[in-house]
């Protein structure tokens, strides 16, 4: 099992378009596994539009892979997410690691469009369906309650023979769609506590259906900040949690040093997640860049040498 080390944003914590790509290029040069954006789209904080985000960096790089985390797919057309996708896919020459869910009940998305929010597993259901269908046949129909769709037909399709559907979600439904449609599950602010036994769930499931995910194709998800808990920035993610998302912040949020963000890491590894987002804590250009240069210098060498062990 290969641990590989991505890293992740929520809202845009850059000055300006300029340091968005100077982060981005450092983890280009820098070795990081991956980047990642979550989706928001109706939001007083900025945050970029994740689909748009990852056209656009496949464009900006060579190397590294990237990602949605997740796209809230019961707000989108299902045609026109595959279409963009599939394009992003042959654009970069099969880096892309598309995640989807069904989208936070408590997002501002869901009220500000009037869209009903209880029928969005099913809606996401069927539309996960006509997507990889959509990536992997010539002409698609499909004939459910929230889309009917006759001869459908995407070009190109995806560079990769399968093109990743990592899904999110640690809920019963999102067990059983994970097994249903998923290439991978991606977690999003569980404990490894936590992650643990959706893991086992999903293997469970996915035995009893003769499926099967890859075993390194489990991630988690956590935010970090070398340095002090008393950090603006850091006080500020504590805040979001307690108040906003009503969830405990010091039992997710990585404040310290190396052995702190490797300890964690090690933790997930042993709940068998093997795929990380680190989402990156600082209050300016400066601290985010430092974050991302220590994940650099100090978390991915020691990632490099776990893996060589592993390989022997």
């Amino acid at each position: 099992m290969t641990i590989a080390v991505g890293l992740g944003l929520m809202e845009f914590p850059f000055s300006s378009a300029n340091s968005y790509w100077e982060w981005v290029m450092m983890c280009e040069n820098g070795g990081v596994d991956s980047i990642w954006q979550t989706d928001r789209l109706v939001s007083e904080q900025p945050f970029l539009e994740c689909v748009s985000a990852m056209a656009a960096i496949a464009g900006a790089t060579k190397r590294i892979k990237f990602g949605m985390n997740v796209v809230s797919v019961g707000l989108r057309d299902p045609l026109v997410l595959a279409k963009q996708c599939a394009t992003i896919d042959m654009l970069s020459n099969g880096r892309f690691l598309p995640g989807f869910g069904i989208g936070s009940i408590k997002a501002a998305d869901w009220r500000a469009t009037n869209t009903e929010t209880k029928s969005r597993g099913k809606r996401t259901n069927e539309a996960l369906e006509i997507i990889s269908r959509l990536w992997n046949e010539k002409k698609v129909s499909f004939k459910g309650e929230h889309f009917n769709y006759c001869g459908a037909t995407i070009s190109p399709k995806p560079v990769q023979s399968q093109l990743p559907m990592w899904i999110g979600g640690s809920s019963k439904a999102a067990i059983e769609r994970t097994v249903n449609y998923g290439t991978g599950w991606q977690a999003g602010l569980e404990t490894p506590d936590e992650v643990s036994p959706v893991i086992k769930a999903i293997k469970t499931v996915l035995k009893s259906k003769n499926r099967h995910i890859e075993h390194d194709h489990y991630g988690a998800f956590f935010p970090f900040h070398f340095g002090s808990p008393n950090n603006k920035a850091v006080q500020k993610t504590y805040s979001f949690f307690s108040n906003q998302l009503g969830i405990d912040p010091y039992s997710r949020v990585v404040v310290g040093e190396s052995s702190e963000i490797m300890g964690r890491i090690n933790s997930f590894v042993a709940a068998g997640a093997s795929k990380l987002i680190l989402n990156p804590i600082g209050k300016n250009d400066e601290e985010i860049f430092y974050q991302t240069e220590k994940i650099i210098s100090e978390i991915l060498p020691l990632i490099e040498k776990n893996n060589q062990k592993r390989v022997k």
